[in-house]
């Protein structure tokens, strides 16, 4: 499934993400990909809403690297930004483990993965048009 929309306000990027998070029902892995400010974090707050958590909750977790919310489905939020790339850093974040569970994985800065080896997931991406207007490329569930 590949699907591109243009969002025209940082609450449509918002109802996008929510409406696939509704969607869900079990396991999945979401990577987020996009420059700074592009919406990934805003993207992030969506899939959370959309799995009956309070988006207010969601903040970057930048210097934790990991957070954990719990609602229809527990949340995994990751996020990368100031992880060195090496296999040794990413093994120590338990990724195998978090992969293998029930619960719904969303990766910010997916790139910092390298050639690590990802199981089924939808790859979102979020290009900056304008102040307000944002290109979000849905391409999902795929298997790299």
């Amino acid at each position: 499934m590949k699907h591109e929309t243009i969002t025209d306000q940082p609450e449509a990027t918002f109802d996008l993400a929510s409406s696939l998070a509704e969607q869900l029902t079990g396991r999945a892995l979401i990577l987020l990909e996009g420059n700074l400010g592009a919406g990934k974090t805003i993207f992030a707050k969506g899939i959370a809403a959309g799995l009956g958590i309070d988006p207010s909750e969601i903040t970057s977790p930048t210097f934790t690297l990991i957070n954990e919310y719990y609602g229809r489905l527990r949340l995994v939020h990751i996020d990368l930004y100031r992880l060195p790339i090496s296999e040794d850093n990413v093994r120590l974040l338990g990724l195998d483990e978090l992969f293998e569970e029930n619960a719904v994985v969303v990766i910010e800065w997916p790139d910092r993965l390298a050639s690590y080896p990802l199981p089924q997931h939808y790859r979102i991406k979020l290009e900056i048009i304008s102040d307000n207007q944002r290109k979000v490329t849905i391409d999902g569930p795929s298997k790299v």
